[in-house]
């Protein structure tokens, strides 16, 4: 005959062993369980200090393990229900690396690419003094290269149909915008081309 003994345990109590599991998993390399954990202690004791520590913490086990879209929404979310939380900026700045790291190149869709512009440009706007700040702009830098390069592919591939007009707005384009690039010599050779 098998016996269950219910044994209670404060609310502290639990959500500090779910952080404490989810921290373990972690440091052993079981991303998801460990994001599974942060959850936990969050939905335990959600007035807590550690609720919002431990929801960076579950998208920040999402993002090592590159589940990139769960840690997109844990941010999203974190940044809804903490807009004033001490470290909103950690979290704009992996919510920009998120999208950041979902990029391929220039011919692929541009959606995570101006997803990871805006959110590293909140950082950079917001946060101007943080060391997110500086590496924010670092990686808008070669956002801007990737943009214009995908202006530039775009432009050759109409000048080789010899449409002029929207091949000339391409090139256009790359210097209005992205004047800082490496592309804006050739954009300009392109254009009296």
């Amino acid at each position: 005959k098998n016996e269950s003994i219910l044994k209670e345990k404060s609310l502290d109590l639990q959500m500090i062993e779910a952080y404490n599991e989810g921290l373990k998993s972690l440091r052993e390399g079981d991303v998801l369980f460990a994001a599974k954990k942060f959850n936990e202690a969050e939905i335990l004791y959600p007035q807590s200090i550690w609720a919002p520590r431990s929801a960076l913490m579950a998208a920040y086990s999402y993002y090592l393990q590159d589940y990139y879209g769960d840690a997109v929404a844990e941010l999203e979310r974190f940044i809804k229900v903490y807009p004033k939380h001490e470290n909103l900026d950690y979290a704009y700045f992996l919510l920009a690396t998120a999208h950041y790291e979902q990029i391929v190149n220039e011919k692929k869709d541009l959606g995570s690419l101006l997803d990871a512009k805006k959110n590293f440009l909140i950082v950079i706007n917001n946060f101007t003094n943080t060391d997110y700040a500086i590496d924010a702009k670092f990686k808008l830098d070669l956002i801007n290269d990737t943009l214009a390069s995908k202006e530039m592919y775009i432009g050759r591939y109409y000048l080789k149909q010899k449409k002029w007009i929207p091949a000339i707005n391409r090139f256009r384009s790359v210097i209005d915008n992205y004047g800082t690039t490496i592309y804006t010599e050739e954009a300009l050779y392109r254009l009296v081309e």
